[in-house]
């Protein structure tokens, strides 16, 4: 656990086996020679046999995607349209409101850590917004820095000078 898997040396062992058992060594003798469960052999020779030697190549792990390429592809699109265009109240994108999006246009529900996940493999990276009203009037403002704030705001008391002795 918390190792990273050597991946070529995974697909080297694969390619071992299929040498192996194109030469008609048997399933259970490769699985001790190699060191690997007789199910693995036993998924690998059933690989070999129905889609050859690159099918045991192209070894993918992990769960495969629940949205497509295609899919993928229009979701970027969707996000870059803006939260207003996809019917929510304001422009900020959350985890939680890209889930929504996904789970409305595409009908699959993701955690939202892998929404995380998605969006960076999109392309997309976090960004804080800018916290500025829309309404906000700089003119205004510096009016009232120039004004008010002087007459709010309290001067520093003089210390008294020590007394020499």
């Amino acid at each position: 656990m918390g190792r990273k898997r050597d991946l070529e040396a995974l697909e080297q062992r694969r390619l071992e086996a299929a040498k192996l058992l194109k030469k008609g060594v048997s399933q259970a003798a490769v699985a001790r020679r190699l060191d690997v469960s007789r199910q693995s052999v036993s998924k690998w020779a059933l690989r070999l046999e129905q889609e050859g030697k690159d099918a045991l190549r192209q070894h993918a792990l992990g769960r495969p995607s629940q949205l497509s390429d295609a899919q993928c592809a229009k979701l970027g699109k969707l996000l870059v349209e803006g939260a207003l265009a996809q019917g929510f109240a304001t422009e900020l994108w959350t985890l939680p409101r890209v889930a929504q999006l996904i789970e409305a246009r595409f009908g699959v529900r993701y955690s939202n850590g892998h929404i995380w996940h998605l969006l960076r493999r999109l392309g997309f990276s976090c960004q804080k917004p800018a916290r500025r009203a829309i309404q906000r009037d700089e003119a205004q403002i510096e009016r009232w820095k120039k004004r008010r704030w002087p007459v709010l705001k309290k001067t520093p008391r003089v210390a008294d000078k020590p007394s020499s002795s």
